[in-house]
């Protein structure tokens, strides 16, 4: 595959829309990669990323299409080379993008993902759902092409990224000893993993700190399906000057009141209302997700979005769609 991927020119790397760490650390890592075998290559995410993960290394060689599609388009007619990383549906990428990469073309299209129930629209695809990231998968990927060797402080920082945002820093069941056999390789490299944690999960805000406290207390549980849920409007954001990224881990906080097994956080964003979903019992959340919102991801961790109305009814209408799910 090496071989075939140094006769391109011009390669892009496609995030999903609301980009989140793993996303961003795959993509950066194979940036690197792709750079240090003589691959040009840019970043395309098709919406901001969130700001406390601005100090990677090597995420300045990307481009917002929500911000400057036009650019994105010259660069899709100069590329020969897609990647497509951390989604296997193309409508993950919102509609412009997703029109743009199923053109008819002669662009070869690569995909690395570790998400269920796959599109398969690539030329080749590495696809695999027991991984804990798709920033493992960038690292399988290197070593597949005996290229560890290139793996620098940079590169490392990136794919550590995608592992520790992805595995809850190593302690979802996705996480095997691979994982950890690969953590210890990039701390072998160099890696400063007390850094990377501090960068990610401790420079906040005292605005999102606010915002925390505030949310914590609108947290309900609906106890005949063992479920905590919060929801939070734009108005109430902005209340506390929210930044993309600042309610990253709030479901998280639901799923950690004992006795609880699913965890729903609602967030309304402009024009639509974002869903995660997080289990940790039988409840297959990404079964629910797809059933009802066209979402996906994870056995316990998933997510999905709808157009905006009413929350309030969003809420009520998800609380029964999940008792009628769980009842199946």
């Amino acid at each position: 595959m090496k071989e075939l991927i140094k006769t391109k020119n011009f390669a892009l790397i496609f995030s999903h829309k609301g980009p989140d760490g793993d996303s961003v650390g795959s993509s950066v890592a194979l940036s690197l990669y792709l750079s240090k075998i003589g691959v040009e290559n840019k970043i395309i995410f098709p919406d901001p990323y969130p700001h406390f993960l601005s100090w990677i290394t090597g995420i300045n060689n990307s481009i917002v299409a929500s911000e400057n599609l036009e650019k994105v388009e010259q660069l899709y007619n100069t590329s020969d080379l897609i990647f497509c990383l951390d989604f296997n549906h193309r409508s993950r990428v919102g509609k412009d993008l997703q029109e743009l990469i199923s053109r008819n073309n002669n662009k070869y299209i690569f995909v690395i993902d570790h998400h269920t129930h796959p599109e398969n629209f690539g030329n080749y695809e590495i696809i695999d759902q027991n991984a804990s990231s798709t920033a493992e998968l960038i690292y399988k990927f290197i070593d597949s092409n005996n290229d560890l060797s290139l793996v620098d402080i940079p590169i490392s920082e990136a794919i550590y990224t995608g592992i520790i945002t992805d595995t809850g820093s190593f302690k979802y069941s996705s996480v095997t000893s691979t994982t950890h056999q690969i953590a210890a390789f990039l701390k072998d490299k160099g890696l400063n993993q007390v850094i990377i944690h501090d960068k990610i999960f401790d420079q906040n805000s005292v605005s999102k700190i606010n915002l925390l406290g505030y949310a914590l207390q609108k947290i309900k549980i609906e106890e005949s399906v063992s479920l905590a849920f919060l929801f939070l409007t734009e108005k109430e954001l902005n209340m506390f000057n929210y930044q993309k990224g600042d309610s990253e881990g709030f479901v998280n906080y639901c799923l950690s009141i004992k006795g609880i097994e699913n965890a729903v956080f609602l967030r309304e964003d402009k024009d639509i209302i974002k869903i995660s979903m997080r289990s940790k019992g039988k409840v297959k959340v990404n079964e629910f997700s797809s059933k009802f919102y066209a979402g996906g991801g994870h056995q316990n961790a998933a997510g999905a979005a709808v157009k905006n109305q009413d929350i309030n009814t969003v809420v009520k209408e998800l609380i029964q769609n999940f008792k009628v799910f769980c009842s199946e």
